[in-house]
Formats: C-alpha cells, sequence, structure tokens
C-alpha cells in the first residue's frame, strides 16, 4: 500500500465528482475513516495531505489521542456513540456525527456545559430505514433538530447517513438524494442556526462520487486510502 499516492488518487476522484456536479472540489471534505489503524499509520495519512480523521470506536479515539497521533488534523467522531461513552468524546471530538436520538443529544449537552464549550453535532438518519443501523427516522429529525436547536451547549451543523451496501455503482444515489432533500428543509426550517450547518456527511469507500453529486460537503473514506481492514485484534 502506497498511502500517499491513494490520498492523491482520492483527492483526485473527489475533485472530478465535484466537478462533474458543477461544484467547487473546495466545498467537499475528506474524512479519512481510521478504524483500526495504528499510530504510525494515522501520522503517515497526515503527512500525506489527511486534514480531518473519524474515529469509529471511543477506545481507538482516546488511544489515537493520549500517542498524540491525531496532530495536524481535525478529529471526528463517527461511529456510534453510546450514552455512558460521551463523557470520553465530548471536547475531544471537533465534529460528533452520530447523534440520534434526544437522550444521546442531552448528554453531549450536558457534557458540553460541565466542561463551558459548545460541542459540534450532526444528526444521523437511517435513510433507508434498516432494523439493525442506528439513526434517526425522516420523520423524527425536525423535532430531534428542533430540540438540538434549543440546547445551549450543542451546535448544530449538519445531517449524517450511512446508506446500505451498495452492490452496483449509483445504488445509493436515490438515499443521497433524500439525504439532500431532508437537508435542504432542515435548513429552510432552522432560521436561528442556518448560518452554521454546512455540513451534509454521506459517502464512502465505494459510493463518495455518487454522494458527492447528489450534495455531500463531507465523505468518510477509509478502505480506498488506507486498503481492507484486519479484523479487531489482528497485529499490525
Amino acid at each position: 500500500m502506497d498511502l500517499s499516492q491513494n490520498v492523491t488518487a482520492v483527492q483526485e476522484k473527489i475533485s472530478a465528482a465535484a466537478w462533474a456536479a458543477g461544484r467547487d472540489p473546495s466545498e467537499i471534505t475528506l474524512c479519512a475513516a481510521t478504524k483500526v489503524q495504528t499510530d504510525e499509520t494515522i501520522r503517515a495519512a497526515i503527512a500525506a495531505g489527511i486534514r480531518v480523521c473519524g474515529e469509529n470506536r471511543v477506545q481507538e479515539l482516546t488511544a489515537h489521542l493520549a500517542a498524540d497521533a491525531y496532530a495536524g488534523a481535525a478529529v471526528h467522531f463517527i461511529g456510534h456513540l453510546q450514552t455512558n461513552k460521551v463523557k470520553q468524546v465530548v471536547g475531544q471530538a471537533d465534529l460528533i456525527h452520530s447523534v440520534d436520538s434526544p437522550r444521546l443529544l442531552q448528554a453531549i449537552d450536558l457534557q458540553a456545559d460541565k466542561l463551558g464549550i459548545v460541542q459540534d453535532i450532526l444528526l444521523e438518519v437511517n435513510i433507508a430505514g434498516e432494523v439493525n443501523k442506528g439513526g434517526i427516522a425522516p420523520a423524527e429529525l425536525p423535532a430531534l433538530a428542533e430540540l438540538a436547536a434549543d440546547c445551549s451547549h450543542v451546535r448544530l451543523r449538519g445531517l449524517m447517513a450511512i446508506p446500505p451496501i451498495a452492490a452496483l455503482p449509483g445504488d445509493n444515489k436515490k438515499y443521497f438524494s433524500k439525504m439532500r432533500n431532508l437537508y435542504v428543509d432542515i435548513m429552510s426550517k432552522m432560521s436561528d442556526n442556518q448560518s452554521v450547518m454546512d455540513c451534509l456527511s454521506m459517502g464512502m469507500s465505494a459510493d463518495f462520487e455518487d454522494a458527492i453529486a447528489e450534495g455531500a460537503t463531507l465523505v468518510r473514506v477509509g478502505t480506498a486510502l488506507f486498503g481492507p481492514r484486519p479484523p479487531m485484534g489482528t497485529p499490525r
């Protein structure tokens, strides 16, 4: 694996997808999904041009933070977050992507209040209605967005989704399009918060170009950068 070449290749694909959609590539942020990567690999990715790292697991986030592996990059939390682990993430992650319930939202707001900060968040939407996947139902999104707007120590930055694994190129375009429509609709209803709602996080290694075509402002890419992930616990 030549990580530097992979970073360049993904950045070039992002640029090409943006131009094809009539968009400026500077509108799209590449978030490197660093799940199960070592401190050394994360540092190499940052040296190769990665400016945002996304972690799925709290344990890995705290370990990499302790090793200062993210130096030079912003850190996002992109995985499922349990309320009992909120204290380990709030104030550590620049952006939490996966807020999907009033209980989690309020726990984040309370911890941010204790720290005297405002925590940036995204609301995760279960856009395909998958039973075993996190995220709020689209119909419940307006109420959760209003609740977020009422939290004094939370700043709602936008929405996030993880559509089903696409069997063929283009399979997820319909879900990305629905997310874009939800994003526009929520922005129109959030007049007090509109100026900071700038993030639509969707698209991964297999479908980020389709996500960009449908309006993504942030794509979360792991395999295309780092290669297939080894099983958890495998020596690296």
